[in-house]
């Protein structure tokens, strides 16, 4: 007998059929619902292209307010207008096919999961976005006048005339919004952790002290150095930090899981006694 006989008498794993065809499912299911949001981007990305001047407009009145009387925002480079207005769009359609994006997402993973983790995800999903825009138009509305004003004011005491690319604007622009969405993610950050049980509600209360110097501190490095712009990102920080604790106790009660059932116990229960 030959080496080649015995290697031909090796058996093949055996692999199940219907597995296998689940896995090629789930992936052509996942293939399908990236292309749905794919598709809704690109079709917002050229309704936001098409009014991104509009948007640019919108998105410039905090600077257009700190700016001297008579003056206007300027571009430095030839292509500059072209690539800023490109990203507002990209970023713009994003941000409005959010909504679609996550319901594609939580379409494929929810047949998944449990009753109770499906309580909990759905409204950290839906926290998460609220958060998120409640960060950015805090930005919009209070810190960015605030910094343009504050930065301008110092050009006003020199005499010169300020010049402000709206390339440059719209980077910063964009590192501030980053920068406040995420921050304002703490409570949801919160609800997670506690979720997940590497924290309680009691430790969280209990760190209270660190959390109102680390706010102050990350105020200091997200805004410009003066204590107005500071105090209005660090005082609604310990707000959401209290309203993460209240959030976190709440979703650990109502996503909490069912208490598993003593299958020997509910077995001699049903089963009848002996009348003898």
């Amino acid at each position: 007998m030959t080496l080649k006989d015995l290697l031909g008498r090796k058996k093949k794993p055996d692999v199940d059929p219907a597995q296998d065809e689940s896995f090629v499912s789930h992936l052509v299911e996942l293939r399908d619902r990236m292309i749905r949001s794919l598709v809704v981007v690109l079709i917002l990305f050229g309704v936001c292209f098409y009014f991104s001047g509009e948007i640019m407009k919108f998105l410039s009145q905090p600077l257009y307010q700190a700016l001297p009387a008579g003056t206007r925002p300027i571009f430095t480079d030839q292509a500059g207008a072209f690539f800023t207005l490109t990203k507002v769009s990209f970023l713009t359609a994003l941000l409005a096919a959010l909504p679609w994006v996550l319901y594609q997402a939580w379409a494929f993973v929810a047949p998944g999961l449990y009753d109770h983790e499906k309580r909990f995800a759905l409204p950290l999903i839906v926290s998460s976005v609220f958060f998120m825009l409640v960060g950015i138009s805090f930005a919009y509305y209070f810190v960015l006048p605030a910094a343009y004003k504050f930065f301008i004011s110092f050009s006003a005491q020199t005499g010169a005339e300020t010049l402000q690319d709206l390339q440059k604007y719209w980077d910063f622009t964009l590192a501030i919004f980053f920068g406040f969405g995420i921050t304002f993610e703490v409570p949801v950050v919160e609800m997670l952790l506690v979720k997940l049980g590497m924290v309680t509600t009691q430790q969280l209360r209990e760190a209270r002290r660190y959390v109102v110097v680390g706010a102050f501190v990350v105020a200091a490095v997200l805004t410009p150095p003066d204590v107005l712009s500071q105090f209005m990102l660090a005082i609604p920080l310990i707000i959401l930090y209290e309203l993460g604790i209240w959030m976190s106790g709440f979703i650990a009660a109502v996503s909490k899981a069912p208490a598993p059932v003593d299958e020997t116990a509910a077995a001699s229960a049903g089963t009848p006694t002996d009348p003898r």
